[in-house]
């Protein structure tokens, strides 16, 4: 189950657009956050975290500079076990949370998965400590359901992915250092209007409904391949992007080195030819030359005249024959 959990956000949190907040006042801000939540074998609550942290600057990004920490992240009151499931990236466990020490690189985004459990039926309060554009919290079809309060969540009903129905929640524009509260019952089901139903609460009021349209999630069947592809590292978007550039330039490279290879092929030919007529040209001066000294050598007695027609009529067949060839590029 856990495993296809980090499949799922794999392949969620790979779909999303590089592109950030442009307005944020922080060099980093968030994309996407989503968080699965779902219940343990010991009754206590999973939280499954994948956040899409983006360097908006054109600047590797080492922190604040106040001390190592370049992302921090603030884990809930009572979280125990944490899990960081990249290890690629450095991170060290704080007191509020944990730390990372690895930079984001400019204009790049950096994939952080987690896991945490907090204990059962207990109020999660969540803070986060950077923009959010958008939070998804996704629960598995009978195994509960969420509220939430202190935020607006919009239900985006029930999906399907690796045989798994899921119901997502929808929590758009959190603020740095903004906080609000999470409530997971995990046997209190989803009501069967709530595809459509939102489920908000405030903090001076009880829970009240606002229609929304949700948002469309990804074909999880798409979702499912690219997660486990080799490639799932990249962001398909640019992957796909970067892709097409290949194709395009390997066609124009290959219609360019198809043509060059023809005219170089034609130049041999032309080449091939010229030598070719040069050499018959050659051979007929030679020839003329052979039956110029010829009719010398007879004409000063040296030669019968038997000799001299027999030795004239090989060099006038010889040249007969060269004279055929040189038709060849005269006509």
């Amino acid at each position: 189950m856990i495993k296809k959990i980090t499949i799922l956000l794999l392949g969620l949190v790979l779909l999303i657009p590089i592109n950030g907040l442009a307005g944020s006042e922080s060099k980093v801000s968030i994309d996407m956050h989503y968080i699965v939540v779902s219940p343990a074998e010991d009754g206590s609550t999973n939280m499954m975290n994948m956040v899409n942290y983006t360097n908006t600057s054109s600047e590797e990004y080492k922190g604040d500079g106040s001390d190592e920490a370049v992302l921090k992240v603030t884990l809930p009151k009572g979280a125990k076990d944490l899990n960081f499931l990249d290890h690629k990236i450095a991170f060290k466990q704080v007191e509020e949370g944990f730390i990372t020490t690895t930079p984001v690189q400019a204009n790049q985004t950096q994939v952080l998965p987690y896991s945490y459990r907090m204990e059962k039926s207990k109020e999660i309060s969540l803070t986060v400590d950077y923009q959010v554009q958008m939070m998804q919290i996704l629960v598995p079809e009978g195994m509960g359901s969420i509220e939430t309060k202190g935020v607006q969540a919009t239900s985006q009903g029930r999906f399907k992915f690796d045989d798994q129905n899921y119901f997502g929640y929808s929590i758009e524009g959190l603020k740095a250092g903004q906080s609000f509260s999470l409530v997971y019952n995990k046997d209190v089901q989803p009501a069967a209007d709530e595809t459509k139903q939102a489920q908000t609460t405030s903090d001076s009021s009880k829970n009240s409904a606002v229609t929304h349209t949700a948002p469309a999630f990804h074909n999880p069947g798409h979702l499912r391949m690219w997660a486990q592809s080799p490639l799932h590292r990249f962001n398909p978007h640019v992957f796909l992007i970067i892709l097409g550039a290949i194709i395009i330039a390997g066609i124009s490279y290959f219609a360019y080195f198809k043509r060059k290879a023809r005219l170089e092929e034609e130049r041999l030919d032309a080449d091939k030819e010229e030598k070719a007529f040069k050499l018959l040209m050659a051979k007929q001066k030679a020839i003329m030359d052979k039956i110029i000294e010829l009719e010398e050598t007879f004409g000063d007695g040296m030669l019968s005249e038997g000799e001299y027609h027999a030795k004239l009529d090989a060099y006038k067949q010889h040249l007969v024959q060269v004279k055929l060839n040189l038709r060849h590029f005269i006509e």
